[in-house]
């Protein structure tokens, strides 16, 4: 599914929200539909993981397979367009399911994501 109207009476928090919800329930229409069609992903600081739509979409229909996914949201903070969130992800990793602390700061613009950056700590298995 391809993003439709721009979400502009979301604030940059709301949009980055509503993909943290879409990402939870692995609902990936709606997780697209918070992500700009010409968006990027970087593991950080500029490592380019996918760029465009179609990309993120097949990294995340990916990752929505894994049986335990999840982001839990432990902090957020939001300056104008910016939004950082600090969260633990849940996940199965090649060695087993487990966690791992992620930063996503996130660039919203025209009430969609445009750009995000991801830092990720080392995998805690469980």
């Amino acid at each position: 599914m391809i993003p439709t109207a721009p979400l502009p009476t979301l604030t940059p928090e709301q949009v980055v929200d509503g993909q943290l919800r879409a990402y939870n329930a692995k609902d990936i229409d709606s997780f697209m539909d918070y992500w700009a069609l010409d968006a990027r992903i970087y593991q950080h600081p500029d490592t380019l993981l996918a760029s465009g739509a179609d990309e993120i979409r097949a990294r995340h229909v990916v990752r929505f397979r894994e049986p335990n996914v999840h982001g839990r949201l432990l902090h957020r903070v939001a300056v104008g367009a910016t939004v950082v969130d600090h969260e633990v992800v849940t996940r199965t990793f090649a060695d087993g399911p487990g966690t791992v602390e992620v930063i996503g700061i996130y660039e919203v613009l025209a009430g969609r994501i445009s750009r995000a950056w991801f830092a990720s700590g080392a995998p805690v298995l469980a």
